[in-house]
């Protein structure tokens, strides 16, 4: 039995495709930037991408046991840090998500997911496996739901969203019954219509946006613009694309924000079905890599901190996706290592990092 750390012991195969998939996004953002108001952010996105990696080889040494303990103290932070941006926090586009620092935009509500991802492993680690009770159930939907609601108020829908596949896992690895899944399943549904009828906690263009992806051609100027352009910059591909730079949607600007939440129309347009089947084909590999990794933990804590992890990538990548060819609503969820932004960049190489760090002690005492 190995009882000390190498790199050795580092998934460089999970990297190999990470890096190839940040090959593949740095490209593309040149790509569909390039005669667009946005030319020059793929330098932006490179400088993101190495601060990621970075960071990720530094969260790959400290052990993951140490992070577990902190998180009280971080998840406390956080809370105050999505507090903050509710009165301090700079508006864009009628909605307070972001503090700015210096030069940069500091987005709290990205890191919070990590965080997330650390207290519920924690907190269900902690119950070591036994059944869960209806307590232990209410603790966990309040530590997700408190600061899940705080960035709903910002108000921020699609990264709120995510928040819910890592309490998902945690409930699905901590120990829920069937029965208990599927009275919280009704409950939840109940929950969700009786806040849709109530108009009180979404906002209308919120609402105008989760109903337009079912018939955009109600309003193709409005709430249905953004899904119709991307429809048409992914059907326009067809099976080889365009070319890189030659996407006549994204170059001609009706694609909105091509660098960003929209990134796979505008791959899709300029390498056609087959470049968008092999970047999913990639997005596979790399999920199925991290879920080979948490099989080989070491405890239940670490399994649990990278199978929160393939949540909310895993959910992430649904969304994203499904949004951009019309299968989900527009929600402002990033591809994960595709889109361009700082937050989204280095909140997956943290998450990678925390990943290869239980890989790396599976076989530590």
């Amino acid at each position: 039995m190995r009882r000390f750390l190498s790199f050795r012991d580092f998934d460089w195969t999970l990297l190999g495709m990470v890096l190839v998939l940040c090959t593949v996004s740095v490209l593309e953002v040149y790509s569909a930037t390039l005669h667009t108001k946005y030319a020059g952010f793929h330098t932006k996105q490179m400088f993101w991408i190495s601060g990621g990696l970075v960071a990720m080889f530094i969260f790959a040494k400290i052990d993951y046991h140490k992070l577990i303990d902190f998180v009280p103290w971080a998840y406390g932070v956080c809370l105050v840090a999505l507090v903050a941006v509710m009165f301090f926090g700079q508006k864009v586009l009628g909605a307070r998500r972001w503090i700015k620092l210096g030069p940069m935009h500091f987005q709290p509500s990205e890191w919070v997911k990590l965080v997330l991802i650390l207290a519920v492993a924690r907190y269900f680690a902690n119950l070591g496996g036994r059944s869960l009770t209806w307590k232990d159930i209410l603790k966990a939907f309040v530590l997700v739901g408190v600061p899940l609601l705080l960035v709903l108020k910002q108000p921020d829908l699609g990264t709120s969203l995510t928040y819910t596949p890592i309490l998902v896992a945690g409930l699905f690895l901590g120990g829920i019954n069937l029965r208990q899944a599927l009275i919280l399943l009704t409950a939840c549904i109940v929950l969700v219509a009786g806040v849709w009828s109530s108009g009180k906690l979404l906002k209308p263009y919120q609402k105008a946006r989760l109903t337009s992806f079912i018939n955009p051609d109600n309003d193709p100027r409005g709430t249905g613009y953004q899904l119709l352009q991307s429809k048409i910059a992914v059907g326009s591909g067809g099976v080889w694309g365009k070319g890189a730079a030659k996407g006549t949607q994204t170059q001609g600007d009706f694609l909105p924000i091509p660098h960003a939440d929209f990134i796979f129309a505008a791959f899709g347009e300029e390498h056609g079905f087959v470049g968008a089947l092999l970047v999913l084909l990639l997005y596979f590999l790399i999920l199925m890599r991290l879920i080979q990794n948490a099989q080989t933990a070491a405890d239940l804590s670490g399994s649990l901190i990278i199978m929160g992890i393939v949540a909310v990538l895993t959910f992430q990548i649904a969304v994203n996706v499904g949004m951009v060819i019309g299968f989900m609503p527009v929600t402002g969820i990033p591809l994960p290592l595709m889109s361009y932004g700082g937050s989204s960049v280095l909140f997956a190489f943290l998450a990678l990092g925390v990943a290869m760090n239980v890989r790396m002690r599976r076989f530590v005492n």
